[in-house]
């Protein structure tokens, strides 16, 4: 796969010494402290409504886990069976199928049907084509074989979920997950749409949130001396 055809947005994969990548490498040290002192291994990325950058956070994020050893083997699945598109985000052709395949046939698995990047030491399991409805393929015990599986055989499994508030969804694969990291587009997510969207989830499940989108980055990187400290980025910008 070339790089050349990744969205510029998934910075992690394109531009991993800029100083957006350096700040899912922040997430990554986060979700790295949280595992000290609890299970968590899949991980869910939602929103309260569509829009927000879920998908580019969970591209991102799960990228970020992989870089962080040659030896952490992440699992990204496109849990988003209504508006998939983690598979065209990444250029990844999905005609072996995907989640939906191997939950709808026993005979698929994630042998079969997952993506390896080697290059970036990530797996992608797109969502694949349901002939179910998706309450049905939610709800199925095999869904649940599933995530055992990807449990078993990988460090970390980042689910990309769909918001919240529109369907149910993510608040029923919340169920199976350890953690739940909420994506809201800063200056722009409503705080009563925020609060409805937690309502509907486990507080314990709660990893964080994440804002996207900030017009106002924290340490002013455009500042000649902090450039200092991204050499990449200023030689793309040249």
């Amino acid at each position: 796969m070339a790089q050349t055809h990744l969205d510029p947005h998934l910075v992690t994969l394109t531009s991993p010494g800029s100083f957006a990548a350096e700040q899912y490498q922040g997430l990554r040290l986060t979700i790295e402290r949280l595992r000290r002192g609890r299970t968590l291994r899949v991980i869910a990325v939602t929103s309260p409504a569509a829009g927000e950058g879920k998908t580019l956070t969970a591209i991102n994020l799960a990228a970020a886990l992989a870089r962080g050893s040659d030896d952490v083997h992440v699992l990204l699945i496109d849990a988003d069976l209504r508006r998939p598109a983690i598979a065209r985000q990444l250029a990844i052709e999905d005609a072996g199928g995907g989640l939906a395949e191997i939950v709808g046939n026993t005979a698929a698995t994630l042998d079969t049907t997952a993506h390896k990047l080697k290059r970036y030491n990530l797996t992608i399991l797109p969502a694949g084509t349901r002939s179910n409805a998706v309450h049905h393929i939610l709800r199925s015990p095999r869904l649940e074989q599933v995530l055992a599986d990807a449990r078993r055989r990988f460090d970390y499994v980042v689910l990309d979920t769909p918001p919240l508030l529109p369907v149910f969804d993510s608040a029923h694969l919340a169920n199976s997950v350890d953690g739940v990291l909420m994506v809201v587009a800063a200056n722009q997510t409503p705080r009563k749409l925020l609060g409805e969207a937690l309502n509907l989830l486990d507080p314990a499940k709660v990893l964080g949130i994440v804002f996207n989108r900030d017009a106002k980055p924290m340490f002013g990187y455009y500042d000649a001396y902090y450039k200092d400290y991204f050499p990449e980025q200023v030689a793309s910008e040249a």
